[in-house]
């Protein structure tokens, strides 16, 4: 019988100590605590607590890790307005031409017709133009150089203009995060924020895992406002989110057909590894297909995962989209214990935190694609 709370954001919410979020990553990467959920018929006092390095015992020969390999742009901009107060731009998007869609602040001193500069040390300022609002993020379309269509034409210009876009809630800024802010394998350019569960997968854990006969596919997801921006509607029959741009390849689509072929287990690290292989699911009516384009599909409870059979993945903020697909795994009521659980046991949350992994077995019946154990 399904839970009518399940619907309500209100239902999604906990307190989080402010000590509790973390503010600087372990190291090694791999160093950070790992909760491991037990099966989904047993007591959560089957709990485990190790570390993610002793994730590896946990994935089997014949498995397939899917991993977002999208990079962070320095995304981040300073820049001194017409006025000549400051402010600060956030780049989420391109919108063609050299038009880029932004978060601005302060939203009201940067009006369409309003000219900006963009500054940095050691760097000539740079004239930009705010062209419009955008009335469904709230935020502004500003025109860049006109050569700067997409996010690898941009990110030069970032690199020197830019800071890594931290989430707000990491008040402790070093430049080691230039580096630690990324996944080891990050490739593509494009997000604003970090997949978060693969900043724990070090060089040496990936070279752990495949020795031990587990295969590794590439999708990409640009983690962009969808992911980030705090979830509003309380109905959530009425939700939807903002679009992220995702490419599964047709080698991704070929590797989950050899994984199921030889009867390994397709396990996403993060997120938005799921949201890309679900959405490429969803668009070949319920079979993976190649994609690639906006995607805005909501996981909550409920919903039947098509290709994803287990999840490692960060503990996430209170009435998030992230935390609505951690329940549609596992259930609501069991995975806000779990978090009561991770916060008594003093786990580290959110985007340099602890993480947690979801086996096959830790699933919902109902949640898990049809024709898997």
């Amino acid at each position: 019988m399904p839970d009518s709370r399940d619907l309500q954001l209100s239902s999604y919410d906990y307190v989080l100590p402010e000590e509790r979020i973390a503010q600087a990553p372990v190291e090694p990467r791999h160093d950070a605590r790992l909760l491991m959920v037990p099966p989904a018929e047993r007591s959560l006092s089957e709990l485990r607590h190790q570390q993610v390095w002793d994730w590896q015992q946990e994935l089997l020969p014949g498995d397939l890790l899917v991993v977002n390999d999208t990079r962070v742009l320095k995304a981040r901009l300073r820049v001194r307005r017409s006025g000549g107060g400051l402010g600060e731009l956030l780049v989420l998007e391109p919108r063609g031409e050299g038009r880029w869609l932004c978060l601005a602040r302060p939203a009201k001193r940067m009006q369409p017709g309003d000219q900006l500069w963009l500054e940095a040390l050691e760097q000539e300022p740079l004239p930009l133009a705010v062209l419009a609002s955008d009335a469904a993020s709230g935020g502004r379309i500003v025109q860049f150089p006109a050569e700067c269509a997409d996010a690898l034409a941009l990110e030069g210009l970032l690199e020197r203009y830019g800071e890594v876009p931290l989430p707000p809630y990491i008040t402790r800024h070093d430049s080691s995060d230039q580096e630690r802010y990324q996944t080891r394998y990050a490739s593509r350019p494009g997000a604003v924020a970090a997949p978060t569960a693969g900043l724990h997968l070090s060089d040496d854990l990936l070279a752990a895992i495949a020795e031990r006969g587990v295969a590794l596919a590439h999708v990409t997801l640009h983690v962009g406002l969808g992911t980030f921006r705090p979830v509003e509607t309380e109905d959530l029959t009425d939700l939807t989110l903002h679009s992220e741009w995702v490419e599964v390849r047709a080698e991704v689509v070929e590797a989950v057909s050899a994984c199921r072929a030889r009867g390994g287990r397709v396990i996403a690290v993060g997120t938005t590894s799921v949201r890309a292989l679900e959405a490429a699911a969803a668009a070949g009516g319920g079979s993976l297909q190649p994609l690639k384009g906006p995607v805005d599909l909501v996981i909550q409870p409920g919903y039947r995962f098509q290709v994803v059979q287990g999840l490692l993945t960060n503990f996430h903020l209170p009435k998030s989209s992230l935390l609505l697909l951690v329940s549609a795994l596992i259930g609501r009521d069991q995975l806000l214990q779990i978090y009561a659980i991770a916060i008594e046991k003093m786990y580290r949350f959110y985007s340099y935190g602890d993480a947690m992994w979801i086996a096959p077995e830790a699933v919902l019946f109902d949640a898990r694609p049809e024709g898997t154990a």
